[in-house]
């Protein structure tokens, strides 16, 4: 999730000006997985001084009184004859998914455990393990401190290092890829379980990432590949962890799984060192705590579903007559039913075939998964670990509407299948700026053909897959799409005609592309509240999502998708969690999907689980009458997650959801 990096460094070899460029060209590309706070500690032989804040990298390494910190440091340590300790220094670019980045506390390096360290992950049993240690004592909201706690208890107990990390990550569930620094041990730890880890050595020099890419760029600036010798990238591969004496340079890997010896060059700082926040308090902003609306109040935003029920359906699925483009036959039967093509997977043979050339690459991953966390993507991740035997790398697309469960999910799947996850981070709080931007433009002139201009800032999702490959060398790209996940309605509501014959979820002609495009275009020029700073962004959404290549093997195109098999296998393997306001697995860790389908079905009277379901019915998948008792269960308003949803963007929920019910109905 978010981007660690750390260096030990002879201060013999590199002087103040190859550190600090050094330094902050880590930061800035860490930044690429999280740039909603930044923070960098060093070491001292007295003391482990910090610096964070709810800022991005390329802010922080830039305020004056951070730059005078570090240049302090630098100058003076690697001015010192004594050669008492290397130059140690950890840094952090974080992607907020637990804790406030607010809460000064909250943002990396986290101190707890008499340690300072980064943590890259989710550790999704964090309450849990509270509970079980009350011994331990919580400060912040931040799952870090559970771990760091952990390790100092274990570690204290036996008085074992490599002990203490074993029996801690036996103890979480999750993602964790760690550096961690003590106050009274002379030495750094790097751990991962996952695999999210890189590092390049050289003659006890030593510089870790969370991605090879990362480490790589880094060789091409200045002069670092030649003070390296050309040093190769290596994976710190899942389950292991690495000690280094930030003395001597020494170092020794270790098992998370498998019981080793402490080396005997470990040696306790005496006295400890004194831990030093440097960080310039007035960055920081109050919270602001969320306005819960009450139980009697959401009461009125309920949906009356009488004339939703009235309305006039397909005899044969479950589409009514508020779809765009529907026409019912004699017997009551509906165009889309008539146009249905059989979906005849291709097989499990052909799967195997195709993936066949791509095994065994000799690279860290086989292939490249396309992964949200959602059922199907999950689902994948298990498959194409546990049936075709492949690595995948996963990769996230972070645009800001991942909520925490979906987080939680892609942190549980990675951790127990060791699968690394590249996330790639949008300007989180600037993607947010812009869906609250288009959300009040449309609440201005309410038009169900101008709703996916809510979700446009996803869409750059395939153009990253796409630039992620090559930089990964992974030329084979999985995608999990549900087959039975139809909405073309979207665009049908823009005068588009839905195209019946097309096998892809996301093609379009040019000329229906053309031709949504001066919709969208008309209805800008009529409502100028739509052209705002989100504009090019809504352009390069269009792009990625019709126009570039999507070159990927969409696994449900060889497998029957079985919403059985794939809820009970990632629900009973994985402990995958579900969300508390519904009983659906779908979209459940999308931010907008709940707000969207809450304006579909109050004002068209059906969502996207109609479509859903209707397909199955084609399918021979469920019977109608099933199909309408989900519908009516699933199409509930998800009250809990709009509130997210417009906490999240900055919307006054109560008056938000009385437009949406003031808009003028298709029934």
């Amino acid at each position: 999730m978010c981007g660690i990096f750390s260096v030990v460094l002879d201060p013999n070899k590199f002087n103040p000006d190859q550190i600090k460029q050094l330094v902050n060209t880590l930061h800035l590309l860490s930044e690429s997985r999280g740039k909603e706070s930044s923070g960098l500690a060093f070491v001292t032989n007295d003391t482990i001084e910090f610096y964070k804040g709810p800022i991005p990298a390329n802010t922080l390494i830039k305020k004056n009184d951070f730059r005078e910190w570090f240049d302090g440091y630098l100058n003076h340590e690697t001015n010192k004859t004594n050669g008492a300790h290397r130059i140690t220094i950890i840094g952090h670019s974080r992607l907020v998914t637990d804790g406030q980045k607010e809460h000064h506390d909250n943002n990396q390096p986290v101190i707890a455990g008499r340690m300072v360290g980064i943590h890259n992950g989710i550790v999704v049993n964090s309450n849990q393990l509270w509970k079980e240690n009350p011994g331990l004592q919580r400060h912040f909201e931040v799952d870090t401190e559970v771990l760091f706690s952990l390790i100092r208890q274990y570690y204290d107990q036996d008085n074992s290092l490599t002990a203490a990390f074993q029996m801690s990550y036996k103890a979480i569930k999750g993602t964790a890829n760690i550096i961690a620094l003590f106050e009274d041990i002379n030495v750094l730890v790097a751990a991962t379980n996952n695999g999210s880890l890189y590092s390049i050595q050289h003659e006890n020099n030593y510089i870790f990432a969370s991605e090879r890419f990362i480490l790589e760029e880094l060789m091409k600036t200045g002069n670092f590949a030649e003070s390296f010798a050309n040093a190769p990238v290596k994976r710190v591969n899942p389950g292991e962890g690495i000690i280094v004496d930030i003395n001597s340079g020494n170092s020794m890997p270790f098992s998370l799984t498998h019981e080793i010896k402490d080396p005997n060059w470990i040696e306790k700082k005496t006295p400890s060192r004194v831990i030093i926040d440097k960080s310039n308090q007035k960055i920081y902003q109050p919270v602001q705590s969320p306005k819960i609306l009450s139980t009697s109040t959401l009461k009125q935003f309920d949906i009356d579903e009488r004339p939703i029920r009235a309305l006039k359906r397909c005899t044969r699925c479950v589409l009514p007559e508020t779809m765009p483009f529907i026409e019912f036959d004699e017997q009551g039967v509906c165009n889309y039913c008539h146009s249905h093509v059989p979906i005849i997977p291709l097989g499990e043979d052909a799967l195997f075939k195709a993936v066949e050339p791509f095994r065994n690459s000799g690279r860290d991953s086989d292939c490249l998964l396309t992964f949200s966390g959602g059922r199907d993507s999950s689902y994948g991740a298990h498959y194409i670990r546990t049936v075709l035997k492949m690595t995948p790398m996963t990769y996230t697309y972070d645009w800001g509407m991942i909520t925490d469960l979906g987080r939680r999910n892609q942190a549980r799947m990675c951790g127990q299948l060791e699968l690394e996850n590249i996330l790639v981070s949008a300007d989180i709080p600037l993607k947010r700026r812009y869906i609250r931007k288009n959300v009040l433009a449309w609440l201005k002139k309410p038009d169900l053909g101008l709703i996916p201009l809510f979700m446009a800032g996803d869409k750059q999702y395939f153009y990253h897959a796409n630039v992620l490959s090559k930089q990964t060398k992974n030329e084979l790209v999985f995608i999990c799409i549900n087959p039975f996940e139809r909405t073309n309605f979207k665009t049908g509501f823009c005068g588009v005609k839905p195209p019946f014959a097309s096998k892809s979820n996301y093609a379009l002609s040019f000329y229906n592309q053309i031709k949504m495009a001066l919709y969208y275009g008309k209805n800008y020029i009529a409502n100028p509240a739509y052209l705002n700073e989100s504009v090019f962004d809504t352009l390069g959404a269009f792009y990625s999502f019709y126009s570039i290549q999507h070159n990927y093997i969409d696994l449900f195109h060889y497998l029957p998708w079985e919403e059985k098999v794939i809820n009970s296998t990632l629900i009973e393997t994985y402990d995958w969690e579900t969300a508390n306001d519904t009983k659906a697995t779908w979209r459940i860790g999308d931010g907008t999907a709940s707000f969207y389908n809450y304006i579909y079905y109050i004002l068209a009277g059906f969502t996207e689980n109609d479509t859903f379901r209707s397909n199955q019915i084609r399918e021979g998948k469920i019977t109608r009458a099933e199909a309408l008792e989900k519908i009516y269960t699933e199409n509930q308003p998800r009250f809990e997650s709009i509130q997210w949803y417009c906490d999240t963007i900055g919307l006054d929920m109560q008056e938000t959801l009385k437009t949406i019910r003031n808009a003028q109905k298709l029934y």
